[in-house]
């Protein structure tokens, strides 16, 4: 008989991956990062531990948006109050804050649970091509 096996969060082995976002398009890009953040990668997946990896997005100011996503495409967001209702789109978020693209993106790709806030905490987006986590030695990790 075959046994089903758990794994706990004292198990699990973190790496650090690297993803070049210069020219790729955004929801490809998100995907990927949003499988490796779950762990869902790696044939131990446990829905309900944090088996995901860390990732590292450079060059966040170069994503590419298809279809003229840039200027039709809507963000929404309310203040809290009646008429408060405020919108956005890619090109003028590009302006102001560059990494916020990739953010939402990612973050509407995985679960919106605690756990989901835990797994979400290990994105690191850089609107450049430089960033501060060489010394956890990441591996560079391609999109398809």
């Amino acid at each position: 008989m075959r046994q089903t096996t758990i794994v706990t969060h004292k198990k699990v082995d973190k790496k650090w991956y690297v993803v070049d976002a210069e020219g790729q398009v955004l929801g490809r890009l998100a995907s990927l990062c949003a499988t490796y953040l779950r762990g869902k990668n790696k044939p131990t997946f446990t829905p309900n531990v944090d088996m995901g990896d860390n990732i590292i997005v450079i060059n966040a100011d170069k994503i590419i948006l298809t279809a003229n996503k840039e200027n039709n495409k809507i963000y929404y967001h309310h203040s809290g109050y009646p008429g408060g209702l405020k919108t956005t789109t890619p090109a003028e978020l590009r302006k102001r804050r560059p990494i916020a693209i990739i953010e939402k993106a990612v973050k509407g790709m995985i679960p919106h649970t605690k756990l989901g806030a835990k797994q979400f905490k290990n994105l690191y987006v850089y609107a450049g091509a430089e960033h501060r986590h060489e010394a956890q030695k990441p591996e560079k990790l391609e999109v398809r």
